[in-house]
Formats: structure tokens, sequence, C-alpha cells
């Protein structure tokens, strides 16, 4: 959680009008006035509806409980989604309607800098970095916006997300330096004109909070000027605003998840982020050194496939229970209560409002712990299992007039649905669920499923349930004194997973069964149901009176009205049809790394000879800057050659160089190879020794003249800046001789100008890259064919660059959403590195050499054709001569499947002019 401070006059400056009551000392006074205008804190209520761009202005405040939205309390609950680690503007819908349907309400976005300016001044929001676009698929898909546009974001993104032409603009970043202030206002200032049309307060989209980068105090006033002028209004957040906001990543399991998430809630957080909601790609040159592999979180709860993990049952829970139950945007410290096992940490809370009671218990231990615990008046035995956590209520109201007393399992929703009250909870698979209600009146108890049993006693009415495996039990409750009935649902965390809550205009939906409920929509006496399935399942839905009639994803439903007052498919709603990938042959190989050869036509490279850099890596007595950015090559590979004069008697070669983790350096003297070299996982700077080979030395000992001026060729895999130290070199740092003292008179080339559409990040200066050999549309026809087994064996040992390119068809059904991989698998022992390029986009490195494991690269569909389109394949593979030039077992691989998705636009791919 973070908690810092701030002054109040500072903040309001910052946030503006928007935000108020914020007190001195990091805390936010309860005198904070609402909407209404009435004093005191807004009371505990329902919360505001959905968002959308409804074309009303809102009113967004705060006091020390949480968010107020036109005087009503909102639990934020907001996973990060950054999307430029999506290439897909189609998929950007599905991953949106996905974290909704899973309990999110808010979407936390960070943009790339670097991902939108290939040169000072230059700014492209197209294509796939369409804010605009973004924000409106927001706003469709009923999701608030935090915005973060840095300038500085961090998230494992190269320098990051510093442009790397901001090196040679002077000052460093995060400071008041006039270089760095005049672009990073003028950075904000273009995000700013997107923003400030897409925010909830004017009503024209649903943009609530703005995130920046502004560490000093000093620039505080500077930067609400700027936020001010260029219309942005919402609040706004700053590490020193003195806002309570609980953010959690990188959760190893669930119940991790789930321990770190109501740590927060029992610290009394109401703005809780999620990092990373969706897990996403580091394509390209994307990813910081900190980063290296193209997957950017494997831990995150939706993967990089866009598929649900075994992470993502409690944060659906804690998200559903935030947004259905009012009573938790609200919470005072309670007296203390302690387990008769001390192993169990508690945190006791109250609503003042509505009398509701919350337990948060935690347990460090490596063992499950069964103890008792205080609750409503009652030692309840609970079970909190291994490194978990639970929450349980008190007092909580269930409908009609009833209350929960106490339950050993946790509550998710409860929500009215025509003239019935639902509550439901979760638990574990196998566990006996005890729940009591307080009843004012007799009930009237039906099992529904035989699993439940019920009895009465003084008012209470016991309910247990044992836990399902994927199982849901209902039991329903009715009495002679109202004409609503109460229907208690229990779940195990896989039968959760396929639980809805769905808020209408017109009133509120609960489906159980699909995978996925991605909308609702009421239509007379239908309810149009739009979603996805892996299997065949069944379906239930509970609807607003009137509704009779249901159809999935446009196709009518039989339907019976059952005992739990729901509408039961007669039929199982069908599964993903199975699909059958091609086989990958049809290979074409072709060797490059020409500029090795020591005739190489280098006159219209860069020479370098600067004597001062602009980074923060001292340049070496006597020696040339050769760092890359300096020469503008700040992505992807670098060619260096040497023209070394008076080198008769050269017998060794140093060669320092800087790039991050898993960089690598391959050298040549005269075309002849003198070695690769490896950083290894975790190095940055690094220094190759390179002895001339017996034979080489041999012959120009016998040929002095021959070899006169020799070339040095170098080729440095650069990889990325650090997050953090952006201005730290890249690339060559200096060369050192042995045997002789040559001069050496240097030229660089690295990538050509940026691809016009795929962005900056995308390409390096490798000869393939720079001439095309990557995009779809190059005549490949006079390259060498080879089968699949030569692919997997490669050629002849080699030191250098092997471009291998094929073509490719899929033919994927349209109501089909398939996830497709790239498996490349070099095998045990050293292989090669292998860049890899789909319809000309980047998709990452797979470094072969330093693993023994298989790399999976996602294929966003949009960039990967699937409805019967050809789809280009390149890899661009640099061996080190130590094995054969192949990337090894190259497969596609289908991730996962499902019937529905979203309809996907193609990524526009131009191919070779």
């Amino acid at each position: 959680m973070e908690l810092s401070r701030l002054s109040r006059r500072a903040f309001s400056a910052l946030a503006g009008t928007t935000v108020l009551g914020l007190s001195l000392g990091g805390s936010v006074s309860g005198r904070t006035l609402p909407a209404s205008g009435a004093a005191g804190p807004a009371p505990t209520g329902p919360p505001p509806g959905p968002p959308g761009a409804d074309g009303v202005r809102h009113r967004v405040a705060l006091d020390r409980y949480s968010l107020l939205v036109d005087g009503r309390r909102l639990s934020l609950w907001s996973g990060e989604l950054h999307p430029f680690r999506l290439p897909s503007p189609s998929l950007w819908r599905d991953v949106l309607q996905k974290m909704r349907a899973y309990g999110y309400n808010a979407v936390d976005v960070r943009l790339a800098w670097n991902q939108h300016s290939p040169a000072p001044g230059a700014y492209d929001f197209t294509g796939v970095r369409d804010l605009d676009l973004f924000l409106r698929t927001a706003a469709e898909s009923r999701l608030y916006v935090v915005l973060h546009p840095g300038p500085r974001i961090g998230a494992d993104v190269d320098a990051g997300g510093l442009p790397g032409w901001l090196r040679s603009a002077g000052g460093g970043a995060g400071t008041t330096d006039a270089g760095y202030a005049r672009h990073a206002d003028e950075w904000l200032s273009r995000v700013n004109a997107v923003a400030a049309r897409h925010q909830y307060t004017r009503g024209t989209g649903t943009v609530l909070l703005y995130r920046v980068d502004a560490p000093e105090r000093a620039g505080l006033t500077r930067l609400h000027d700027r936020l001010r002028a260029d219309g942005i209004e919402v609040p706004v957040l700053h590490a020193g605003a003195p806002v309570p906001r609980g953010e959690a990543e990188h959760s190893r399991d669930a119940a991790e998840a789930r321990r770190v998430h109501l740590a927060h809630l029992a610290r009394g957080v109401t703005l809780h982020s999620v990092r990373t909601a969706f897990g996403g790609t580091s394509w390209g040159w994307l990813a910081a050194s900190s980063a290296p592999a193209p997957t950017y979180d494997p831990t995150a709860a939706i993967d990089e496939a866009r598929r649900p993990t075994d992470r993502l049952a409690p944060l659906h829970q804690l998200g559903h229970l935030l947004r259905h139950v009012p009573d938790f945007t609200r919470l005072d410290e309670a007296p203390g209560v302690r387990a008769a096992d001390a192993r169990l940490q508690v945190r006791h809370l109250t609503n003042p409002d509505t009398g509701t009671h919350a337990y948060v218990l935690r347990n460090d231990s490596a063992a499950d712990v069964t103890s008792t615990l205080p609750m409503g008046g009652t030692d309840v035995e609970v079970t909190v299992p291994a490194r978990d956590a639970r929450l349980y209520a008190t007092g909580l109201p269930v409908g009609s007039g009833r209350k929960l007393a106490y339950a050993t399992v946790q509550p998710m929703a409860t929500l009215s649905v025509g003239r019935l009250d639902i509550a439901a909870f979760t638990g574990r698979a196998g566990e006996m669920a005890h729940l009591v209600l307080d009843c004012p009146h007799e009930p009237w108890p039906t099992r529904l499923d035989e699993e439940a049993a019920w009895a009465y006693d003084h008012g209470r009415l016991h309910v247990t349930v044992p836990l399902r495996e994927n199982g849901l039990t209902r039991v329903r409750i009715r009495s002679g004194e109202s004409d609503r009935t109460t229907l208690l649902l229990f779940a195990d965390d896989a039968a959760s997973l396929r639980l809805w809550p769905y808020e209408t205009p017109s009133g509120r939906v609960l489906v159980h069964g699909p995978a996925l409920l991605r909308d609702v929509a009421l239509d007379g006496a239908t309810v149009r149901l739009t979603g996805d399935t892996v299997e065949e399942c069944s379906l239930e839905v509970w609807a607003p009176r009137g509704i009779t009639d249901v159809t999935w994803n446009g196709e009518p439903v039989s339907t019976s009205v059952s005992r739990a007052h729901s509408l039961l498919a007669t039929w199982q709603l069908p599964g993903v049809p199975e699909l059958v990938l091609p086989a990958l042959d049809g290979w074409r190989r072709r060797a490059e790394n020409p500029e090795s050869a020591p005739d190489y036509d280098d006159s219209g490279w860069r020479t370098a000879d600067l004597r001062t850099s602009h980074g923060t890596t001292p340049v070496p007595d006597g020696q040339p800057v050769l760092f890359a950015d300096d020469y503008g090559f700040h992505y992807g590979d670098v060619w260096y050659r040497g023209r070394l004069t008076a080198a008769a008697g050269l017998e060794s070669v140093s060669l320092a160089y800087r790039t991050g983790a898993r960089g690598l350096l391959m050298a040549w003297l005269d075309g002849e190879p003198l070695g690769t070299h490896r950083t290894g996982g975790e190095g940055e700077a690094a220094t190759a020794r390179f002895r001339l080979p017996a034979a080489l030395r041999e012959r120009r000992r016998r040929r002095p003249d021959a070899g006169a001026s020799p070339v040095l060729s170098v080729l440095v895999r650069r990889t990325r800046h650090d997050q953090d130290a952006h201005r730290s070199a890249r690339g060559l740092v200096s060369a050192a001789f042995e045997g002789a003292s040559p001069k050496a008179e240097w030229r660089i080339r690295g990538a050509v100008a940026p691809d016009p559409v795929r962005g900056p990040l995308n390409t390096g200066g490798l000869y393939g890259e720079r001439h095309g050999w990557h995009l779809p549309g190059y005549d490949d026809g006079r390259w060498e064919a080879v089968t699949p087994t030569r692919v997997d064996a490669g050629g002849d040992r080699r030191q250098g660059v092997t471009w291998y390119r094929t073509t490719f068809r899929l033919d994927v059904p349209p109501d089909v959403d398939a996830s497709v991989g790239l498996v490349l698998d070099a095998g045990r022992g050293r292989g090669n590195r292998a860049q890899v390029f789909l319809n000309g986009w980047n998709m990452g490195e797979y470094a072969g050499d330093l693993t023994d494991s298989p790399g999976t690269f996602v294929l966003p569909n949009g960039i990967l054709r699937t409805r019967a389109a050809a789809n280009t394949l390149a890899l661009a593979v640099l061996s080190g001569g130590d094995t054969a030039p192949g990337p090894g077992r190259v497969r596609l691989e289908l991730l996962g499947s499902a019937a529905g998705g979203v309809p996907v636009e193609p990524v526009a791919s131009p191919g070779r002019r």
C-alpha cells in the first residue's frame, strides 16, 4: 500500500477543486462535504452505476474513506493494462470486457512515451498507438480509466518509457532541467489533448483519475498549471498525494493474491490496483534490461494469450464484493479480537452506517490452521489455509430483513434481481460451509441441491453446505411476512469463476455457467447474452421480472423456470470446436552479414568521431565516443567497422561493450571470425577478448602488406536501456590491442528510419532489417529452399546472421477466438539467438544460446491473420559459430480457444515496397 504525505495547499493546487477535504499529515479529513451539501461524511449506500460517456457532467471527490462520484461512495478495483503490450486494437476490447466481467470497475493505463515519439516534436497516436480509440473502448466496456502518461512509467519498459532521442536533450529525466521539462511538457500536452476529451467529469468519457510522474515538490505548481492549461480537471494522483492506495504485483499464486489484497482492505484501502491484470507482450525492443523476455508478466491473472489463470479467482471474488456490497467502501477500525490460535492474525473493522463487521484473517504459516474466532457474539470455528487469508463478515444485510450472523465462507456479492435477494458466498472446495442468518420471522427454507442442510433455532437459520469442486449449491428462503425470496449461493473458487453479476439500466442480472459473460441487454421480454464457452456448459439466468426468453450470442436458448426462480437452459451450450494448426514448411534461407567483409562499402555509415557524450558513461581516455545513442541508434543491433592502421604484429583484440542483460558481441577481422561473447543473464558491462586465430596470424605474418589496414567488424546486440538509468551507454565502449598499437577509424550503422506503422522500437540494424527481409512481400524466390529438418539442424557452422522465411495460412471459424503461439525449441545444449518477425512485426527474441527451454511467442490476432489469409514468418538467427545456424524446431501451438470472442480487424502490416 502506498501512504505518503503532501500539504493540503500543494495537493489542492495539484488536484483542483474536484478533490476536497485533504488535511495535513497525509490523512484525509472527515469534514469532506458530499455532493448533496449535507454535513458529515457521505453515508454508505448503493455505488454509482457503471460509467459511460453519457453526456452528463459528474462530480468526483474523495474523503478519508473512498472516492465519491456524484456523492456516492466508489471503491475502485482497478487492473493495470498496457495498450502498447497488446499491439492489436481489436483485442483491447476483448481484454477490457474480460476485466469488467472478472470484477474490475477500472483500468489503470500506462502510456509509453517512446512508443509514440520517434524523434523530437514527432508524435504518433494512430494504429496500435491510438489512445483515443482505447479510451472510447474503455468507456464502451463501462470501465473507469486511471491514466498514467508518465513521463517515466517504469513498467520494465526500455528507459522507463522515455524515448531514446531524449538522451541528448540535456539534463536528467525527472528533474526540473529546462531541456527535459520542455520535452516532457510537450509529451503531456499531446496526451492531454486526447485525454481531456474523455474525462468523466465532462460526461464525454470515463477518465476518472490522472497519475503523474513528478517526484520533486517544487515542480507541483508548474505541473498543476500545465495540466489545467491543457484542460485536465479530474483528480490527480501523485507519489506525494495523501491518498491511501493499495497496489499489488507479481503474486505467485491465488493465495498470495488474496493475502495481499485482503491486507489492503484491512487497512481501509478503497483505491485498489492490481498490477498487472493482463500480462501482455514486450514485443520488439520494448522491454527494459530488467525484463528481457517477451512475456511481460507471467504472474498476471489474465495471461499473455488472454486466458484466465489460477490466480484469477480471488481477484474476481473481491472485485465483485467491492462492486456489489457497499458496506466495504467505508470501514473503521473496530475493537481487536483474537483467534484462539495465535498463528492467525486478525484485523477487525466495522461500517459505522450499516453495522456490518469485517474480519480479515491471515495465516503466514506453512500449515492450514483451524481455530475459533469470536464473531457476532459466537465463537466460530474457521480454517485458513497455509499462507493464505480469509474475509468473514457479520451483520451483513442479505435481503428481506435478514442479516448474516456469521459464516465460515467469504461473501462475494449481494444483489436484488426481480423479487429475489441473492447472496453469493465462496470457499475452498472440500470444506464445509457453515452460514447463520438472523431471521426476524421464521423462514421457509428449501434445499434446491442435495448437498445443503439446514436447521432453525431461536431466531437463527443454520445452513451447512459441503463445497463441491466446480459446483454451485443453492438454498431458497421464504417467509409469510414478505413477498421477497432470499437465494443463497455457495461456490468454490472454480464455480465462482462461472458466476457473473451484471448491471443493466433496467436492473441486475446474474448468470451462471459459461466461461465468460461479455454483455447483457434486456430487450422486451428477452435477455440477450454475449459471451464465450470453452467446453459444453449449462446456462442459468436470474433476470428482472417479465423476462421470459434468452438468447446466447444471437441464438435463442430453450429454457424452463427452475425452483431457484432462474431461467435454466434445456440443453447445454456448445463448446469450441477442435482446431488443427498447419505445420510450418516451405522454408527459405539466406546468410547475411556482408558488413564483416573487408571490402564492404561503409561509406554511407556515420563516422564515429565524437569526443564528448550526452550520456552518463565516461568516455575512455584517448578513444572516440562509440556509444550507439550518441549517433541516433537507440534500439536493436548495431554494427561497427574500424579500419586499423599500423596493425602489423597484431595478436589480440579486446572490446569493451555495454548492453544490459543478455547482450552479445561478434567480431571479425578482415572477414575472419574472431569469436562471439555474451554478457550472460544479468550483466551490463563486459569485455570480449579475442586472440587472432593461428592461421590468421600466420597469414598476416607471411603477407604483411595484404593486411596493412585490416578492418575490424563488430556486431553488438545492445539489448535495452535500464528503466532507471536511461542515459547509460549502450553499444561498443572501447577497443584495445596486443602485439600492435593500431589507430582505429570507426564507422557505425544501426536501424534505418523508424517503421512509420510499427513504430521506432520494431527494428534494429541487421542487414536484413535494413533491406526489408522481415517484411511481407519481400521476394525471397532466389533464397535457398530448406526442409523443416534443415531448419532444425541448420547448415554449415558459421558465425553471423542467417535468415529463414516461410508463409502459412490459418482457417479459424469466424465465431472462434483462437490464441496461437509460435514455439522455438533449440533442444539440449547451446542454440542460437532468433529474432521473430510475424508479418513484419517484431515479436521478440528467443535466446536459445542461454536456455535449454523452448520459447513461446504469443501471436496477437490482427497481426496474425486467422481467417484464410497468408502470414509471413521471418526469423533472423544469430549464430556464434559453435553451432549450425538454424533456429531449432519451429512449430505453431494452440494456446487456447473459445467459442465467442470479439470481431478482430487486421492490423496494418505493410510489406516491402
